[in-house]
């Protein structure tokens, strides 16, 4: 772990070059407040009139301010050093920081982690930066922000005399023409489902534990943590919507020993971004199963009046506990595997979810805000380029649903017709007489 009081010397002294085992050398001695001395030691020069020129250069960055104290700390070191001691205190999400923890350790460690943080060049910079580009573009934004980012830090704290990240740019990318303030998502149309999959995917999901979960992610896409924050109270059962006010995770900068055990990462904490906060239709298909989880809801906490948590989630145990951000894995992988679904992420279902509203017209500032995007104009493959950004409001969902579930005479997978369904709300409504 670096000790950053060390950059808060008050004076220095050189020593004169003297050998050093077979080569030549000199020392640095830099002077604190509290009267002690930290010596460090420059060697390594074939050549005496070697060492003295860098014994005068040493000199004048003392003089100047620019001496490196840290100049044997590696990218490795450091960059561990800045996520835990810099970063992690200065954002707000843990989702932040645990991505950048991920982009560090795959992507910017196994590249530059074991070269000296002194010996860095704009070249290898360059060279992280093309790597990454072919790799994925998104991946390289990323990387390249935390590279400007961290090494400025660097610099402040005299582990390098400059950045050099400073004016080094990603390569060009492929011209799209898009909106100022825009960024732009593509989607992989072959990492999506058809209709007739989610047909099958959807009826079959009701013999799962995750059935609520698959109808909140491919009819509404929410995302996974927001899916098991949905609570019954943020329903609106007048107007058929739904408010998305939270995610479950951890709690930013807690630790584990905090919380009650099984709970760490089941916190409420605040959602991505301001265009998370969202209100969205709810499907009529989707309402009738949030009707009937509800009932299930009520027999659990009725059944177990001691043991049962009523914490007001959807997606819960039968215990009334919240559900881990993984559990859907499993019951989810047999799904597709079981009923010769192609095999999916998970995160592809919200894909499958915006790119047939796109296809049933829906525009796409609209599909951003159902979403939960906050600038992203979103294209697919093969509507980039006929695809434009109309006035704001949010479509009704009735045709998307009309395709997903179509008339219920020309399939046996559905016993009833979802979409005209009158349901009696009123026992979820206690303020209606």
């Amino acid at each position: 772990m670096l000790d950053l009081s060390l950059k808060n010397y008050v004076d220095w002294r050189v020593s004169q070059v003297m050998p050093v085992r077979s080569d030549f050398g000199y020392r640095v001695f830099l002077k604190y407040p509290d009267g002690s001395e930290k010596p460090q030691q420059k060697s390594g020069f074939k050549t005496e009139k070697e060492a003295n020129k860098a014994r005068e250069k040493t000199i004048a960055e003392l003089y100047n301010g620019t001496f490196v104290v840290y100049s044997k700390v590696n990218v490795a070191d450091f960059m561990m050093f800045w996520l835990e001691t810099d970063l992690k205190k200065r954002t707000d999400s843990h989702e932040t920081y645990y991505n950048y923890c991920g982009i560090v350790k795959n992507h910017i460690i196994p590249i530059l982690g074991k070269k000296k943080m002194m010996d860095v060049t704009r070249g290898d910079i360059q060279k992280l930066f093309n790597t990454k580009a072919d790799y994925s573009r998104p991946v390289a934004e990323l990387v390249k922000t935390i590279m400007n980012v961290s090494f400025r830090y660097a610099v402040t704290n005299k582990v390098i005399q400059a950045s050099p990240v400073d004016g080094i740019g990603l390569p060009k990318a492929e011209k799209t023409q898009k909106k100022p303030g825009l960024r732009t998502r593509n989607i992989d149309t072959q990492k999506t489902l058809t209709m007739e999959q989610i047909q099958v995917l959807l009826e079959k999901s009701k013999d799962t534990p995750i059935h609520m979960q698959v109808l909140f992610n491919v009819l509404m896409g929410l995302r996974r943590s927001e899916i098991n924050g949905v609570k019954y109270s943020d329903i609106d059962y007048i107007n058929r919507t739904l408010k998305v006010e939270r995610q479950l995770g951890k709690v930013h900068n807690a630790a584990k020993e905090d919380f009650a055990p099984k709970t760490f990462t089941k916190q409420e904490v605040g959602l991505k971004t301001k265009s998370s906060y969202r209100e969205i239709p709810i499907p009529d298909y989707v309402f009738e199963a949030i009707l009937k989880e509800r009932q299930v809801y009520e027999k659990n906490r009725n059944r177990r009046k001691r043991e049962f948590q009523d914490l007001d989630y959807i997606c819960c145990s039968n215990y009334g506990r919240a559900r881990s951000k993984g559990f859907h894995c499993q019951y989810y992988k047999r799904l597709l595997s079981e009923n010769g679904l192609p095999d999916i992420r998970w995160h592809d279902l919200r894909s499958t979810y915006c790119t047939l509203l796109l296809k049933e017209a829906f525009n796409p500032k609209a599909v951003s805000k159902l979403m939960g995007h906050a600038k992203e104009l979103i294209t697919m493959d093969v509507y980039a380029d006929n695809r434009g950004i109309i006035a704001d409001g949010v479509p009704e969902m009735e045709e998307y649903m009309r395709e997903v579930l179509p008339n219920l005479e020309e399939t046996e997978l559905f016993k009833k017709e979802l979409l005209d369904i009158v349901l009696d709300v009123t026992e979820f409504l206690p303020y209606i007489g």
